[in-house]
């Protein structure tokens, strides 16, 4: 079924940049405001692929079932946004890589599950959005990931059928997507990864520990 893609569409958050630095700084500056101490980045970094819900679960220990919950996640994200581009960057790493894709005038583009009002400046920051070929936020179809239309909208948006197209991320709900949305799929081995069942359990085609073996993928190389 896949024998040539023409397209990677990657993840955001913990597959194309490293903002683990910044949405901790946040959930810690939230902390501080509550009178605790701040908690060491190592806590916060593999919950990232969970956005605000994984911060204020790390930071607070609530979920969105929790009274305090939606108060204290509007807070985090309004503290988010005001430093979400310090301390942010494109993966060393991946670098080469976009460039490598853009060389073989392969198709790239991004789908994550982070709201437009936070993806757009952010991805403009790094200097990825005129590079793109799709920018697909959160908040772009009315389903988010593990839901297949944010994946299919960005098929239609670089203009190929979804089995041209292989789907790279760091989150069990990546796999889930890609698969529905007829996408092969390739975990992020570098990415947050989460706290759940192994990555090797998740049921992607391809786990890829480097950003540059993504390059000598069958169907890429």
């Amino acid at each position: 079924m896949f024998d040539r893609f023409e397209a990677v569409l990657f993840d955001l958050d913990g597959t194309l940049i490293d903002s683990a630095p910044d949405l901790a700084g946040a959930a810690n500056e939230l902390r501080e405001a509550h009178g605790l101490p701040a908690l060491p980045y190592e806590s916060f970094r593999p919950m990232v692929g969970a956005g605000a819900r994984g911060m204020i679960g790390v930071a607070f220990d609530v979920g969105p079932a929790h009274e305090s919950f939606l108060e204290l996640r509007d807070d985090f994200l309004r503290r988010y946004e005001q430093r979400m581009t310090l301390q942010t960057r494109v993966f060393d790493a991946v670098v080469p890589v976009l460039e490598a894709l853009e060389r073989r005038h392969t198709k790239w583009g991004i789908v994550t599950n982070k709201a437009s009002r936070f993806t757009e400046p952010l991805v403009r920051s790094l200097g990825l959005h005129p590079r793109a070929a799709a920018v697909i936020s959160g908040d772009t179809t009315p389903h988010a990931k593990p839901h297949p239309e944010p994946l299919l909208e960005a098929a239609r948006r670089v203009g190929l059928a979804p089995e041209r197209c292989i789907y790279v991320g760091d989150d069990l709900r990546d796999v889930q997507a890609g698969h529905a949305a007829g996408m092969a799929t390739a975990v992020a081995g570098w990415g947050y990864l989460g706290l759940g069942e192994p990555i090797e359990a998740w049921g992607a085609e391809f786990i890829v520990r480097q950003p540059a073996d993504l390059l000598n993928l069958p169907g890429l190389a």
